[in-house]
């Protein structure tokens, strides 16, 4: 009887390690460190600011509570500090990124957990007028990527509401990641969609680290105890050297089959052919019939572009929607101006710059093909993107 209580307790051991084994861990996550009003350096245990990388000209987050910093007076959720990002009107926003010690893993999931808020308080020159003060408190969504480097962008794994409490609440989120990421980054952003840039802010304390949990197609992550097949007994008539011998398992290896490299939907995206005035069709961009929503396999071209725009952070484009002929010309230019703009927003809500993008509908001013076939029809009706502006090289 004791030893199976004691079988039973290192079970109970074991499962728990087994679980925790597959936890991608986070350093620091409660955002410990010496409180520090953001103005030229940002420097906090685990963490970088991305700032460094896409808006060199910004100032870094804050790690409160800093003295009232910026009139912020609400106390920490947990442990001694925590942190404060903002976006900005001058379409530049705040993020932190750190590099994790094992991997998270595609096709797994995972569920994550933090603390946040917004404060009464958050005043700051504005930084379309670095005269005037204003109070950064439009409310503002939490954005967690996974990525290859330190900010990298490369896949969103889940996005919060926007943050308008005032006091602190824990947001809990679970995701599945398509790839394999070494990278973690929190970034706060304009809550969608929304194509103008605003002043607002998030508070953040009390991380967890990724923990995994069972996907809803597979069995919970809990260790099952085989108990092995009885071995029958020996038939005592049949000498021991005439008795069968069990085949032997072949137990093979097992062989990891990388991805093999999608090909590119859209190889227009070249910039050494590219120049100003280029027109490109979007292809593989999939609407309803008179509808502007967009069909979820169209995110794979989408982010194609995406990952194109922010490698040339010098190139601006039009967004252009068309239609066929068909249609009466009010609705025709309505539905092509809503095309264009959810495709801009799309762009918008995963990191590009309004200020690089335009939208237009063009209705079914620029046909180019007959409408008397369903083909020609169906060539009319396209979203397409022209290059407005591009460095010389």
């Amino acid at each position: 009887m004791k030893l199976s209580a004691i079988f039973c307790i290192l079970l109970i051991f074991s499962l728990d390690a087994y679980a925790q084994s597959e936890d991608v861990l986070i350093r620091n996550p409660s955002f410990e460190g010496m409180p520090r009003k953001g103005e030229y350096l940002f420097v906090l245990d685990g963490w970088t600011d991305c700032g460094m990388i896409y808006f060199r000209g910004e100032t870094p987050p804050d790690v409160h509570p800093a003295g009232a910093a910026w009139q912020n007076v609400a106390p920490s959720y947990d442990g001694r500090t925590y942190v404060g990002l903002v976006v900005r009107d001058n379409d530049t926003w705040e993020s932190i990124s750190q590099r994790l010690e094992t991997p998270i893993e595609a096709n797994k999931c995972y569920s994550f957990s933090i603390a946040m808020m917004r404060s009464d308080k958050y005043v700051s020159l504005t930084r379309l007028n670095t005269d005037r003060e204003e109070n950064y408190q439009e409310p503002a969504v939490l954005r967690m990527w996974g990525g290859s480097g330190y900010c990298d962008q490369r896949e969103l794994l889940a996005e919060s509401a926007p943050v308008s409490n005032r006091e602190w609440e824990e947001f809990e989120f679970e995701f599945r990641p398509q790839f394999n990421h070494r990278y973690f980054t929190l970034e706060v952003f304009y809550k969608t969609p929304v194509l103008f840039p605003y002043n607002g802010h998030v508070l953040i304390d009390k991380a967890t680290n990724l923990k995994r949990i069972a996907c809803p197609d597979e069995e919970p992550l809990v260790a099952v105890e085989e108990t092995p097949t009885p071995e029958p007994p020996a038939n005592p008539t049949v000498p021991p050297h005439k008795r069968k011998k069990k085949p032997e398992v072949q137990v093979q290896p097992e062989v990891v089959q990388e991805d093999a490299p999608k090909p590119k939907i859209m190889e227009e995206l070249d910039r050494k052919n590219m120049k100003k005035g280029q027109i490109f069709k979007i292809k593989n961009l999939y609407f309803d019939t008179d509808q502007s929503d967009l069909d979820t396999r169209s995110n794979i071209v989408l982010d194609e572009i995406f990952y194109f725009l922010r490698s040339n952070p010098d190139i601006s484009i039009e967004i252009g929607g068309h239609t066929n002929g068909l249609c009466q010309e009010d609705f025709c230019d309505q539905l092509s101006e809503q095309r264009a703009k959810v495709v801009a927003q799309y762009l918008v809500r995963k990191g590009i710059s309004a200020n690089r993008l335009e939208f237009k509908g063009y209705g079914k001013r620029q046909t180019i093909a007959s409408d008397k076939t369903a083909f020609g029809r169906q060539k009319n009706q396209r979203v397409e993107i022209k290059i407005t502006n591009i460095s010389d090289t």
